[in-house]
């Protein structure tokens, strides 16, 4: 899909989209020969991940830094921003009950639904929870200057030493994930996420597991070891790190 077709989908300016992949926020899948900007579904997804972040007032330095984290969870992120947009649906609810009243002729001088505090209370809770658990850790910081020398970090993970490791789980899906066989690979490609790229702690590994069965890209690219290798491995991860 054309930059042009992007926007006309999706309401966000050409400008805007530029922006953003200049930034670094959203970059089109490929780019033609012509420079033409080309976007694939993985990149509309990225880019509605993005809308939700701006809709809850998030800087765009913040959503990118919190994104392109390794530890990022998608889901956990949509929850939060589910539940905040619950509460600025019933206060928009209550207003509009309030101006029916007052419509139909009723006197009612109550204030309490323009309250917005139980609202901006959550939204800064969940910002600064987003920012420590996924935007200033340390091991973030060591990603990105190791990325910043690696190229796309996440994607040369997957191969040369990373291809062998993820053969291995292939070759071992039809184990249960608990055996030590299996175990044992979790804990091979813990050691070797944190000898080439950052340090890969357990919470953060925890994250990564879900982030193979929760990215379509990513499972893909696991299950061409054999279909479920990518399911295998984030269950495997599971019980590693529980």
């Amino acid at each position: 899909m054309k930059i042009s077709d992007v926007a006309r989908l999706t309401g966000v300016t050409v400008r805007t989209l530029r922006y953003y992949d200049e930034i670094g926020l959203l970059r089109p899948g490929a780019v033609t020969e012509a420079g033409y900007r080309v976007y694939g579904d993985a990149d509309l997804e990225t880019l509605q991940q993005i809308l939700f972040f701006r809709e809850l007032d998030f800087p765009l330095e913040d959503i990118r830094r919190i994104m392109k984290n390794p530890a990022y969870e998608k889901e956990t992120a949509l929850r939060k921003q589910r539940e905040l947009l619950l509460q600025k649906r019933d206060r928009l609810d209550s207003l509009i009950e309030l101006l029916d009243r007052i419509l139909k002729g009723e006197r009612d001088m109550s204030f309490t639904q323009f309250d917005s505090t139980q609202i901006e209370e959550t939204r800064r809770q969940y910002a600064a929870e987003a920012k420590r658990r996924w935007g200033d850790t340390a091991a973030y910081a060591e990603y990105a200057q190791k990325s910043a020398r690696a190229g796309d970090a996440q994607q040369r993970m997957l191969e040369g030493e990373g291809a062998r490791i993820l053969s291995a789980f292939g070759e071992s899906r039809a184990l249960a994930p608990d055996s030590a066989e299996a175990q044992a690979l979790v804990k091979q490609w813990q050691d070797y996420i944190t000898s080439g790229y950052y340090t890969c702690t357990k919470e953060i590994l925890a994250c990564l597991g879900q982030m193979y069965i929760g990215d379509a890209r990513f499972t893909e690219h696991i299950d061409r070891y054999g279909a479920g290798t990518a399911a295998f491995m984030a269950a495997a991860i599971e019980i590693y790190t529980r």
